[in-house]
């Protein structure tokens, strides 16, 4: 079986290789491989190899950038899935788009189901919505949310980075969702393609918690670890007063009991599989 896998100098697309299922041959893209926003080398490259199965783990992900280049993110975002899924239609391949809990708005006071109404606030948002309807009823849609890993760019290493130059740090307390370990995303996207079930599914680690949580959780176990020298003051503050170009939902938690169901397997808080990013970045050196 062969996959083509997008995105792959980025965390969740090295985490993807890194749990490749036995019997399977990847065929690794970065962007210097395959320009997304090239329609026609798109359609050329899935001709040519005949994938069973693209896994598009590449996105356009600068939330706040998108707001003044909206034309790109919708090109990487929305288009891209869509040209895989012309060029996939009447084939037995499957298409794997990855989506984001910035697809809702935030107002709901309980966990995101798959078929919850989207209303995203946000240009990234609204591309990545696009996205998941582009990619059509047969591909495998994954929504998942704070996606980090070790070597990777997220707010797992920007806080350690932080942590090391400053003795306080402000964080927003008030928006709530999901760490996700991108290892853990990984094995859910893999353990979905061999169920072969397209539709919309959720991934994210067990627990919730705000930004300002995260944080102190970060600042905890990355000191026990060695990797900071001493415990910063982390002081929560609201959205208000760190204003951003692009809105982001306050609370963006998604319900994957229907995930966890169909593939059986456990949900590990995001606090365990914190640790264990911490002591892969600490051997990173």
């Amino acid at each position: 079986m062969k996959a083509l896998i997008t995105g792959v100098n980025g965390q969740l697309g090295k985490a993807l290789l890194a749990a490749q299922p036995e019997g399977w041959t990847c065929i690794a893209l970065d962007r210097t491989a395959l320009d997304l926003s090239d329609a026609d080398a798109i359609m050329r490259l899935v001709d040519a190899e005949q994938p069973d199965l693209v896994l598009n783990a590449a996105a356009y992900t600068a939330v706040d950038r998108a707001e003044n280049e909206p034309e790109i993110a919708h090109q990487i975002n929305a288009g891209a899935p869509g040209v895989f899924a012309r060029a996939l239609a009447g084939t037995r391949s499957r298409l794997v788009q990855v989506s984001t809990d910035f697809v809702f708005d935030g107002s709901s006071g309980c966990g995101y189901r798959p078929e919850d109404t989207r209303n995203p606030q946000s240009v990234y948002g609204a591309s990545k919505a696009a996205g998941e309807d582009a990619a059509g009823s047969q591909a495998i849609i994954v929504r998942t949310s704070w996606v980090y890993a070790a070597g990777g760019a997220n707010f797992v290493r920007t806080m350690l980075r932080r942590m090391r130059e400053r003795d306080e740090l402000r964080v927003v307390t008030d928006q709530i969702g999901s760490p996700t370990w991108a290892t853990g995303l990984a094995q859910t996207l893999w353990g979905l393609v061999a169920k072969d079930r397209p539709g919309i599914w959720h991934h994210r680690d067990a627990g919730v918690a705000s930004w300002y949580d995260f944080a102190v959780a970060i600042a905890q176990e990355a000191h026990a670890l060695g990797l900071i020298a001493r415990i910063p003051s982390i002081v929560p503050i609201a959205t208000a007063d760190y204003p951003t170009p692009a809105r982001r939902p306050s609370f963006s938690v998604l319900d994957v009991s229907a995930t966890r169901a169909l593939l059986g397997d456990s949900h590990a808080h995001w606090r365990g599989h914190l640790k264990t990013m911490l002591k892969e970045e600490k051997a990173l050196g």
